[in-house]
């Protein structure tokens, strides 16, 4: 993946750095759009270790000025746009008929709304250079089962299936592909509060067939697989990554 220029929202923590780190040692020039400049700076350092360019820039991807901004910095800075994964996202845990609709607004504003709005900014700037390539939306598993306490989050994912799926079909004439990809239960900071829970913790392990949640690191690889200009067949998949919890 050498010169690819690879950009990853969200992706200074969790599994977005870990989506970063995976495309940077294979050899890409990474962009992280987050908010926390701090972390981020953090995170750009760690990708420069791995031989390649590296940018940080701040961006709130439900804002559609900034989304335009960033895009417009990166590919200044850092060359042709390659790859764009669509990761950043939050979650607001309460029950249902408790959720203020503020908190569900919010949810799916980043969620939802910002990743319509960072992948039609990437797809404007593919199909404007004709070169092809390819998008990533990070979805989740719980968009194949309910979960309590999670309305918006849920609701969020499970249209990011719709959106991708649309994307595959809409870009594939302008070489471009779209896959989704699903991680399951995985240590970041999003999941800290569910992983003091033993009880919650022990029941979603013990339905995990690996018996274990996973750790960022595993979707390195992953993320290299869905980058890689050379799979030019590959679109419109979604790709579980879970230990086998949806099928057991």
């Amino acid at each position: 993946m050498a010169g690819l220029t690879a950009v990853v929202t969200g992706g200074n923590r969790g599994i977005g750095l870990a989506v970063a780190e995976g495309m940077a040692k294979a050899g890409a020039d990474v962009a992280v759009w987050a908010r926390d400049g701090a972390t981020s700076a953090d995170a750009v350092e760690r990708l420069r270790g791995h031989g390649v360019r590296a940018l940080a820039v701040a961006c709130d991807v439900a804002d559609e000025q900034q989304v335009a901004e960033a895009m417009t910095r990166t590919v200044d800075e850092l060359g042709p746009l390659g790859c764009f994964v669509a990761n950043a996202g939050i979650s607001a845990a309460a029950p249902f008929v408790d959720t203020p609709l503020e908190d569900w607004r919010r949810v799916l504003r980043t969620n939802l709304d910002g990743a319509f709005l960072t992948t039609r900014e990437a797809a404007r700037r593919f199909v404007a250079q004709g070169s092809g390539g390819s998008i990533v939306v990070v979805a989740s598993t719980v968009s194949r089962f309910g979960a309590a306490n999670q309305a918006a989050y849920a609701a969020s994912k499970t249209g990011l299936l719709g959106l991708g799926r649309t994307l595959a079909v809409e870009l594939a004439r302008h070489r471009v592909r779209c896959n989704m990809l699903l991680p399951g239960w995985t240590r970041t900071d999003m999941t800290a509060p569910a992983l003091r829970n033993e009880r919650f913790t022990a029941a979603t392990t013990a339905r995990t067939p690996v018996r274990r949640w996973a750790e960022p690191a595993e979707f390195e690889e992953v993320a290299a697989f869905l980058a890689d200009p050379a799979l030019t067949f590959h679109t419109g998949n979604e790709v579980v990554v879970d230990g086998g919890y949806t099928v057991f």
